[in-house]
């Protein structure tokens, strides 16, 4: 049986990828490093077995950067929109999808949260807020 494979992209279209569905884990991450990399309170990672990544367009357009002292955290980035996009963790042994970067919807759900005792001190359960549409008009 075919495995499903998912595609993803770059907001600007630049870079492409996809990778088969045998996803190890999905998982929100509340680190500091991640709140840093994404402007948010946490990154949304879907973590693959590097041989199941593929790379399909824009490959010389990601830029990388690496803490020196981390021992799986990278980033990677688009050099034309900024946008976040899969990294290779430094030991190598997973590549690391951010899920916002995804064009298709993976068959499962994230399963838990990890660093949560570092979530971001104004972080709220996002099921206690209000929810609209659209914008709200004031």
């Amino acid at each position: 049986m075919e495995k499903n494979k998912l595609s993803g992209s770059c907001l600007c279209g630049e870079v492409t990828y996809q990778f088969t569905e045998e996803i190890k884990v999905f998982q929100y991450c509340h680190c500091s490093r991640c709140q840093k990399f994404t402007g948010s309170a946490h990154a949304s990672n879907i973590i693959i077995d590097p041989k199941h990544f593929q790379w399909l367009s824009g490959e010389d357009s990601v830029g990388r950067f690496e803490v020196k002292q981390a021992k799986h955290f990278a980033t990677s980035f688009c050099k034309k929109c900024g946008s976040s996009l899969p990294w290779l963790a430094q030991s190598k042994k997973a590549f690391v999808i951010p899920a916002g970067t995804l064009n298709d919807t993976p068959q499962i759900k994230p399963q838990h949260n990890i660093y949560y005792a570092d979530k971001a001190p104004w972080y709220e359960d996002v099921c206690t807020l209000k929810k609209y549409d659209e914008l709200p008009v004031k």
